[in-house]
């Protein structure tokens, strides 16, 4: 039990945030077609005035994997990793508040409390 005491909840927190979002962004990218279904439908018809929804996924795709880069990356300034998790909230946030109840709802719910909870937890420092 002492051992568990050593570790800073920071690490579990910047660990699970960080592999998610590689792993989503990766998904985004190679497969944006799977996500469709995600995007609301306003958003994708205003979307289309500017570019294609695969585009835009792709794109997305490109900015979780920097988030979950920064946020793994061990040997980053504290100020980069607390904005990594200040941007992930915010994207929590806004997916929950545009996007409303769907099958994944929970998820993101506990991804914004460990967003969050990180960025708080990083304020400090």
């Amino acid at each position: 039990m002492n051992v568990l005491q050593q570790i800073s909840p920071v690490w579990p927190l910047r660990l699970g945030l960080g592999l998610m979002y590689l792993y989503s962004g990766y998904d985004l990218i190679a497969y944006p077609h799977h996500w469709y279904g995600f995007v609301p439908r306003w958003f994708a018809q205003a979307l289309s005035s500017m570019m294609s929804l695969a585009q835009y996924l792709r794109l997305q795709g490109a900015g979780e994997i920097a988030l979950g880069l920064a946020l793994l990356g061990w040997f980053l300034p504290v100020t980069m990793v607390r904005t990594a998790a200040a941007l992930a909230a915010l994207e929590m946030a806004m997916i929950l508040l545009f996007v409303g109840i769907d099958p994944i709802t929970f998820r993101d719910i506990g991804l914004f409390g460990a967003a969050a909870g990180l960025f708080l937890l990083l304020r400090r420092s």
